[in-house]
Protein backbone atom coordinates (compact mmCIF):
# COMPACT_ATOMS: atom_id res chain seq x y z
CA UNK A 1 0.00 0.00 0.00
CA UNK A 2 2.77 2.41 0.94
CA UNK A 3 4.62 1.73 -2.32
CA UNK A 4 1.45 2.48 -4.32
CA UNK A 5 1.02 5.83 -2.55
CA UNK A 6 4.70 6.60 -3.13
CA UNK A 7 4.43 5.73 -6.82
CA UNK A 8 1.37 7.96 -7.17
CA UNK A 9 3.16 10.86 -5.47
CA UNK A 10 6.23 10.31 -7.64
CA UNK A 11 4.15 10.41 -10.80
CA UNK A 12 2.27 13.51 -9.61
CA UNK A 13 5.56 15.21 -8.76
CA UNK A 14 6.95 14.76 -12.24
CA UNK A 15 3.89 16.18 -14.03
CA UNK A 16 3.16 19.84 -14.40
CA UNK A 17 0.97 21.31 -11.69
CA UNK A 18 -2.07 23.32 -12.81
CA UNK A 19 -1.03 26.11 -10.43
CA UNK A 20 2.60 26.20 -11.56
CA UNK A 21 5.77 24.39 -10.55
CA UNK A 22 6.54 26.38 -7.41
CA UNK A 23 4.57 24.07 -5.10
CA UNK A 24 6.18 20.98 -6.64
CA UNK A 25 9.66 22.35 -5.96
CA UNK A 26 9.09 21.66 -2.27
CA UNK A 27 6.86 18.60 -2.51
CA UNK A 28 9.03 16.42 -4.76
CA UNK A 29 12.21 16.59 -2.62
CA UNK A 30 10.11 16.00 0.49
CA UNK A 31 8.60 12.87 -1.09
CA UNK A 32 12.08 11.71 -2.13
CA UNK A 33 13.44 12.23 1.37
CA UNK A 34 10.46 10.44 2.91
CA UNK A 35 10.98 7.49 0.57
CA UNK A 36 14.68 7.20 1.40
CA UNK A 37 14.07 7.48 5.15
CA UNK A 38 11.24 4.93 4.96
CA UNK A 39 13.47 2.62 2.96
CA UNK A 40 16.31 2.85 5.46
CA UNK A 41 13.87 2.21 8.30
CA UNK A 42 12.53 -0.85 6.44
CA UNK A 43 16.06 -2.10 5.86
CA UNK A 44 16.83 -1.75 9.56
CA UNK A 45 13.73 -3.82 10.36
CA UNK A 46 14.95 -6.55 7.95
CA UNK A 47 12.35 -5.90 5.28
CA UNK A 48 14.87 -6.04 2.45
CA UNK A 49 12.67 -5.94 -0.63
CA UNK A 50 10.46 -3.02 0.36
CA UNK A 51 13.46 -1.20 1.86
CA UNK A 52 15.51 -1.45 -1.32
CA UNK A 53 12.52 -0.46 -3.46
CA UNK A 54 11.80 2.60 -1.33
CA UNK A 55 15.43 3.74 -1.34
CA UNK A 56 15.67 3.25 -5.11
CA UNK A 57 12.37 5.09 -5.66
CA UNK A 58 13.50 7.97 -3.44
CA UNK A 59 16.80 8.32 -5.28
CA UNK A 60 15.03 8.17 -8.65
CA UNK A 61 12.54 10.85 -7.60
CA UNK A 62 15.39 13.05 -6.38
CA UNK A 63 17.22 12.62 -9.69
CA UNK A 64 14.13 13.52 -11.71
CA UNK A 65 13.47 16.57 -9.53
CA UNK A 66 16.97 17.92 -10.21
CA UNK A 67 16.79 17.51 -13.99
CA UNK A 68 16.37 20.94 -15.61
CA UNK A 69 13.64 21.34 -18.22
CA UNK A 70 14.68 21.28 -21.87
CA UNK A 71 15.04 24.71 -23.38
CA UNK A 72 14.55 25.59 -27.01
CA UNK A 73 17.31 27.58 -28.70
CA UNK A 74 16.72 31.30 -28.83
CA UNK A 75 17.83 33.16 -31.93
CA UNK A 76 20.94 35.29 -31.47
CA UNK A 77 20.39 39.05 -31.32
CA UNK A 78 20.36 40.60 -34.77
CA UNK A 79 19.64 37.33 -36.58
CA UNK A 80 17.22 37.62 -39.45
CA UNK A 81 14.94 34.81 -40.63
CA UNK A 82 16.86 34.66 -43.93
CA UNK A 83 20.02 33.58 -42.06
CA UNK A 84 18.54 30.19 -41.10
CA UNK A 85 20.26 27.07 -42.33
CA UNK A 86 18.37 23.79 -42.54
CA UNK A 87 20.13 22.52 -39.41
CA UNK A 88 19.24 25.68 -37.49
CA UNK A 89 15.63 25.51 -38.63
CA UNK A 90 15.42 21.88 -37.49
CA UNK A 91 16.93 22.84 -34.15
CA UNK A 92 14.44 25.67 -33.64
CA UNK A 93 11.46 23.41 -34.31
CA UNK A 94 13.00 20.38 -32.61
CA UNK A 95 12.53 18.00 -35.53
CA UNK A 96 14.91 15.54 -37.14
CA UNK A 97 16.28 15.51 -40.69
CA UNK A 98 13.69 12.93 -41.79
CA UNK A 99 10.72 14.92 -40.46
CA UNK A 100 7.68 14.89 -42.70
CA UNK A 101 5.59 17.91 -43.62
CA UNK A 102 2.98 16.92 -41.02
CA UNK A 103 5.63 16.60 -38.27
CA UNK A 104 7.05 20.02 -39.12
CA UNK A 105 3.61 21.60 -39.04
CA UNK A 106 2.75 19.87 -35.75
CA UNK A 107 6.00 21.03 -34.12
CA UNK A 108 5.39 24.58 -35.36
CA UNK A 109 1.80 24.59 -34.05
CA UNK A 110 2.90 23.27 -30.65
CA UNK A 111 5.62 25.89 -30.25
CA UNK A 112 3.71 28.84 -31.67
CA UNK A 113 0.96 28.29 -29.10
CA UNK A 114 3.56 28.88 -26.39
CA UNK A 115 5.39 31.89 -27.79
CA UNK A 116 2.76 33.70 -29.83
CA UNK A 117 2.66 37.43 -28.97
CA UNK A 118 -0.98 37.07 -27.87
CA UNK A 119 0.11 34.38 -25.39
CA UNK A 120 2.86 36.51 -23.84
CA UNK A 121 5.65 35.79 -26.32
CA UNK A 122 7.50 38.24 -28.53
CA UNK A 123 7.12 39.15 -32.18
CA UNK A 124 10.74 38.23 -32.83
CA UNK A 125 10.44 34.67 -31.53
CA UNK A 126 7.20 34.10 -33.44
CA UNK A 127 8.81 35.40 -36.63
CA UNK A 128 11.80 33.14 -36.05
CA UNK A 129 9.52 30.11 -35.65
CA UNK A 130 7.61 31.03 -38.79
CA UNK A 131 10.87 31.44 -40.70
CA UNK A 132 12.10 28.04 -39.51
CA UNK A 133 8.83 26.42 -40.61
CA UNK A 134 9.00 28.12 -44.02
CA UNK A 135 12.66 27.15 -44.47
CA UNK A 136 11.97 23.48 -43.75
CA UNK A 137 8.85 23.33 -45.91
CA UNK A 138 10.57 24.89 -48.93
CA UNK A 139 13.84 22.98 -48.59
Amino acid sequence: MGLAVLALLAWAGTTRSPTGRRAWRLLVPAVALAAVVSGVFSLLRSSWLSGLLLVAAGLAIAAVARTPPLRRPVPPPGATPDDLTLAAARSVLGVGPEASRDEILAAHARLIRRIHPDAGGTDGLAAHLNAARDRLLEG
